[in-house]
């Protein structure tokens, strides 16, 4: 039977929080998250992982106190959810998800909501996965993104993505903009560094916007507030690593070969 560790304010300086807890180059960034989660356990935010040096746990918490552009009260938002290599197909994500479920209905809330990729994304929840699990797409957009849900009543009211986020547009309409918040511990370093480097080393006009608060995170252009990076006002992607050198060209050419 795996074990869980409930992370929060008495225990967190002492557990780590399973990504970029062994990259240096992250320590800043890492931080920083843990500042992010001891700010939103005052807001019933809720993280357990495995009792392991692994990628396997859960983030929820209150959709309403949620840094994501979505429209759901009465519903826990499931953030980030993630099974990794060999402790996969071992029960672990149903044990996971179990007791998110658990709390929304000690709760009273309607059910669990998700942010997804359409189709797989990065830095995203396994959608199949879930789908498997009995959450239902309630809104998709055109730009490979859907909102999952798991209602406990079917009354209940469908939670939405709020209507900036739509258009898969932002404001800024010349060059690169990065949107970003210290929800990933690889989040801060990437984007004011790595992305900084690879947009001056190809003379790139680059624009960064820290996301500091919840207000802002839910007002946000993008579904994917962790990280998301548009060209010309368009949504590219919320792949992290096109912040890297290595990476830039091959994921951006991809994305302009879909145009």
């Amino acid at each position: 039977m795996s074990e869980f560790i409930h992370i929060y304010p008495e225990n967190i300086d002492n557990e780590h929080i399973c990504c970029a807890f062994s990259d240096k180059k992250c320590a800043d960034s890492y931080a920083k998250k843990k500042e992010w989660l001891k700010a939103e356990f005052q807001k019933d935010y809720v993280f357990y992982r495995l009792d392991e040096r692994a990628k396997v746990f859960i983030e929820y918490g209150p959709a309403e106190t949620a840094w994501s552009p979505v429209e759901a009260p009465n519903y826990l938002m499931i953030n980030c959810f993630w099974v990794s290599g060999k402790y996969k197909n071992g029960g672990n994500g149903k044990a996971l998800l179990q007791k998110a479920m658990d709390d929304a209905i000690a709760q009273k809330k309607d059910g669990l909501v998700t942010i997804v990729g359409t189709k797989k994304l990065h830095f995203m929840s396994d959608t199949k996965w879930l789908l498997k699990q009995g959450f239902e797409i309630c809104e998709s957009l055109d730009y490979g993104f859907s909102l999952l849900v798991k209602k406990f009543k079917t009354e209940s009211p469908n939670p939405q993505f709020k209507k900036q986020v739509l258009s898969g547009t932002c404001p800024d309409t010349k060059g690169l903009v990065v949107y970003y918040t210290n929800r990933c511990p690889f989040s801060e370093f990437h984007a004011e560094s790595s992305m900084r480097e690879t947009a001056k080393k190809r003379n790139l006009p680059l624009k960064i916007i820290k996301l500091k608060s919840m207000k802002a995170a839910q007002n946000a252009y993008t579904p994917a507030t962790i990280f998301s990076l548009y060209l010309d006002g368009q949504f590219v992607t919320n792949d992290i690593s096109i912040c890297m050198d290595s990476r830039y060209d091959k994921i951006m050419s991809k994305y302009l070969k879909k145009k």
